[in-house]
């Protein structure tokens, strides 16, 4: 299948790759060749099963990078599908795929905006480069937080970072996120004593004892968040207590929750706060935390200003910069004091059946990518 765009046939192109996390089934060397074309100097930086790479055009001044990962997350029951996850589909001026909005629309609006700036700044000041991954639908242990530490040990980090997710929520560009909120995750087991439910005077019930516990972390007001983030929420995620059988008194109950937080408060402070929490209610518990991710903010700069003009100019929208939604890899590359944001399709059916982005802002996202490079590299 080959139409009059070439963002939506490359977009194609990727979706056919079963790049399921974290595997790339040739979607980076699909990358590679179209970007060796143009003259990209690319460094492949392999970690355990993941396959990685960065790409530079240019010698000299800043650097404006792309960010984005091949792999998607696993489709569920094929048959669930009204149309074949992995043989893209265009109906009424929307492609279906597994990927059509995550990411693999952006990966292809990034490449043929490209193509299309060098096509007229050959000589272009500063340097493009592209930072991918197949490792961000998954634990992210081997991707792009590797490859940053590689930069940084070349002296390489980027001043600038646009990540492809989708961000938008109607409409191309109605939405940017110029930050995200950190994520703090904790795996917490209360022991009890196992006994009889007909005498429980003999035992020591663990789910008893952490419910008053959950309802006062539940209750806790964290912060009040402030002019760029929410305040910060807890969210109990998983209970697991109990042996199947109706009249024995459990000896553990495991726990999971999560903590997105804001810039208002540290994740050694929620931590802190949530011991305190605990210890109050004479817990016997072990508790294992888990911090995937910094809470980050570009709450100005010249990648904001260039990101909200051109969006303007090609679609007309004022657009919205938001923190809201879950983590992404800019939260591995912010801290190195990189200006990062989000932007790329619609994310209504992300992860979803059937999922699917429109034509049109396929071909509009690869515009304003186009107008970014003009506007910071031209």
């Amino acid at each position: 299948m080959t139409t009059e765009s070439p963002t939506l046939d490359l977009t194609c192109e990727l979706i056919r790759r079963r790049s399921v996390t974290p595997f790339d089934d040739g979607c980076q060397q699909l990358m590679i060749e179209r970007l060796e074309a143009l003259g990209f100097c690319v460094v492949r930086l392999p970690f355990g099963d993941v396959e990685n790479f960065w790409a530079v055009h240019g010698k000299n001044g800043p650097t404006l990078c792309f960010a984005g990962h091949t792999d998607v997350v696993p489709t569920g029951p094929e048959n669930d599908w009204q149309r074949p996850p992995f043989e893209p589909k265009i109906e009424s001026g929307i492609l279906y795929g597994r990927g059509a909005a995550d990411m693999k629309g952006s990966l292809a609006a990034m490449i043929t905006s490209v193509e299309r700036f060098l096509a007229d700044h050959q000589d272009h000041r500063g340097q493009i480069a592209f930072l991918i991954t197949s490792d961000e639908e998954g634990i992210a242990v081997d991707g792009t937080v590797k490859v940053v530490e590689w930069l940084r040990e070349q002296n390489a980090i980027p001043e600038w970072c646009i990540v492809g997710e989708p961000s938008s929520s109607k409409q191309v560009g109605d939405v940017v996120k110029n930050g995200r909120r950190g994520s703090l995750g904790a795996e917490l087991t209360v022991k009890g004593i196992q006994g009889h439910v007909a005498y429980p005077h003999l035992a020591d019930n663990p789910i008893h004892r952490i419910a008053p516990a959950l309802a006062e972390l539940a209750a806790e007001s964290w912060d009040n968040g402030n002019d760029f983030f929410p305040a910060t929420s807890f969210q109990v995620s998983n209970i697991q207590g109990g042996t199947g059988a109706t009249n024995v008194i459990p000896g553990k109950v495991h726990v999971v929750f999560n903590f997105r937080f804001s810039t208002e408060v540290t994740a050694e402070q929620l931590r802190e706060r949530t011991g305190a929490i605990l210890d109050k209610h004479n817990l016997d518990y072990d508790i294992q935390w888990h911090l995937s991710g910094q809470p980050f903010l570009t709450a100005e700069g010249e990648l904001v200003e260039a990101t909200v003009a051109s969006i303007r100019e090609v679609t007309g929208l004022s657009t919205e910069l938001s923190t809201a939604g879950g983590t992404s890899d800019g939260r591995f590359i912010a801290p190195f004091g990189t200006q990062v944001v989000e932007l790329g399709p619609v994310n209504a059916t992300i992860h979803k059946v059937d999922e699917c982005a429109s034509v049109a802002d396929i071909d509009q996202l690869s515009i304003i990518y186009q107008r970014i490079l003009e506007k910071l590299l031209g």
